[in-house]
This record gives C-alpha cells, structure tokens and sequence, in this order.
C-alpha cells in the first residue's frame, strides 16, 4: 500500500523545516524536539481518573502516572504497565500522557506509565533497571493499584518496546511476577543490525539510522555489546514460555522487520501472539493522532486485543 496521503503531507512539512543533523543536537534539543513533536497528538482524551504515584526504584523513588478508563467504577481493573518511547533519551508521563490515555480507554484498563531514568545521564542498565523494579513493585502489590492480578500487563512503543520487551524476558526468568499480556507497539527490539525495513525507510521517514545511532550512543557505554538481549531483545536465545504477545508495526517505519521477526520468533516458540503492520503508517503514527487520524482507528483495534486478552 502506499504511503498515507496525510502522513505523506506530514513528512513534507517536516522535511521542509530541514531540520538540524543529530550529531548537531544537544539531548537538551532532542528532548525538546520530542516533546514538541508530542504537541501532534491532540486534545487529551478524558479518562476517569489521573493519579500520579511513586514506587521503589533502585536508584530511589520512581514517579508513576495511573490512568483509570472513562467510565470505569470497579475497584479491581486489569492492568498494562506502560514505558514510554522516546530512544531512551528522551520522554516523560508528560510527553506520552495521550498514549497513556488512549491505551487505557481503549484497553479498558488502568495504565500505569513509568517514569524510568534516560540517558546519557543514567546509561544502561538504569532504564531497564527501573523497568524491572517498576514490573515487580506492582506485581507484588498490584491491588494497591487498582490491578486484578490475573490480569496484569506490559506495554511499550518504540524504544520503550525495547524495555518492556526485556523487562518481560527477565521477569519470565526470575519466575515473578507472573504476565499476562506484552503489547508492543512499533518496537526497536534489535540495536546490533540493519535489517531490510531499515534500508527501505531509514531516511525520510520520521526515524533515521543517525538518529537510533546517536541514540544508542548516548545509551549504552563504550564497550557495550548491543546484540547484548537486554538491548536487543530480538536476540535473546529463546522465546519459550512468553506471555501472550501483540505486536503491532507499521508499514513504513525503519524498525517494522524487528516487530515481525519477533513475531515469527514467538511462533515458532509456541506462544500465543498477533501481529498487525498498519499499511501507509510511520514510526509513532499512533501518536501524531491530530496530523494521522489514522491513530484513532488503530488505538481501537489495539484496545480491542488487550480487551480480549485480559478479559
């Protein structure tokens, strides 16, 4: 299919504003770039109920935001367990508060997005480190937030589809807290190679290969391996025993090969997933929702599996 017409004319107007070469860009600008850019989402959706919260982290207390479904009055709701994209240098709950707030109407579920640590001030592990502390500190106790236990979740996009995806194969190997659901949303789950997707879209497409590059950079210290899973989790040596798992993509987005050879890696692993590429879409398409009305119609089809999976 071909590129969207709006997200076409989106591009074009981006393009137009020729903007700097990252190698240029203090992570000061980029993080600005990313929260104006987030400006593209629209008015915020109403949900029931906003609650900002703090958790045990590793390096010291980690701020959550809660999200309750419009409508909602049941004092037990299932539950996603959200991180934010933003190439683990940039993002905040302000930044993605609309994702948020989409996925919990849509999902039917109480969101509760992190505010884990970016880099380059806290490199790798800290981002996943807080992942790990914030999956296990609402598992352990997860009527403290509002969240049925059977039916607890992760979800990510983009980079933060990097940590949930992580996140959920180390909580798999330590036995707790038991998932699910994993959802992801346009993941970056390989750092190590370029794929195909990559060649065919890594400039002019919102996301380029300098930029993921810059990023990683930033991320991980000299000397780290980034075939290392708990970067790459495409490359973890198995896949056995995973939580059910929906895997969205879109089609022209740089990263769309990871989400489907993480796809095809958990089938052949035996477990329960779904993969949907969005045709004409870009890299945070669903997030751009006043530009790429398009977002509306995929948040309902996402909000229609996580319904279904946690019901």
């Amino acid at each position: 299919m071909p590129l969207d017409p709006r997200v076409k004319r989106f591009l074009e107007v981006l393009g137009a504003a020729k903007p700097r070469s990252i190698l240029e860009v203090t992570i000061e600008e980029r993080r600005a770039a990313l929260a104006d850019l987030m400006q593209l989402a629209g008015p915020p959706i109403l949900v029931e109920q906003v609650e900002d919260k703090t958790l045990p982290g590793p390096a010291g207390a980690l701020a959550v935001r809660i999200y309750t479904p419009f409508g909602a009055r049941a004092a037990s709701l299932p539950g996603l367990i959200y991180f934010h994209g933003g190439g683990l240098v940039a993002g905040s709950l302000a930044t993605h508060d609309p994702i948020a707030r989409a996925l919990a109407n849509s999902g039917g579920c109480r969101v509760v997005s992190v505010d884990y640590r970016l880099a380059p001030e806290h490199p790798f592990p800290a981002a996943l480190d807080d992942a790990l502390a914030a999956v296990k500190a609402i598992g352990a106790n997860p009527g403290h937030y509002g969240i049925d236990p059977s039916r607890l979740g992760v979800c990510g996009d983009s980079a933060g589809g990097t940590l949930a995806a992580a996140a959920v194969q180390a909580v798999l190997s330590s036995g707790s807290p038991r998932l699910a659901l994993q959802v992801l949303i346009c993941p970056i789950l390989d750092y190590s190679r370029s794929s195909e997707s990559w060649r065919a879209f890594g400039s002019g497409y919102l996301v380029d290969q300098a930029t993921l590059d810059h990023d990683l950079l930033n991320y991980a210290p000299a000397g780290t391996d980034p075939a290392d899973p708990r970067i790459s989790p495409l490359r973890a040596k198995t896949l056995a025993g995973l939580p059910r798992t929906l895997i969205h993509t879109a089609e022209f987005d740089p990263v769309c090969d990871d989400g489907r050879e993480y796809f095809e890696r958990l089938t052949n692993a035996g477990a329960a997933v779904s993969y949907t590429c969005h045709p004409g879409m870009i890299h945070l398409f669903y997030g751009l929702g006043s530009v790429i009305p398009y977002a509306s119609i995929a948040y309902e089809q996402i909000g229609s599996e996580i319904r279904e999976a946690l019901a």
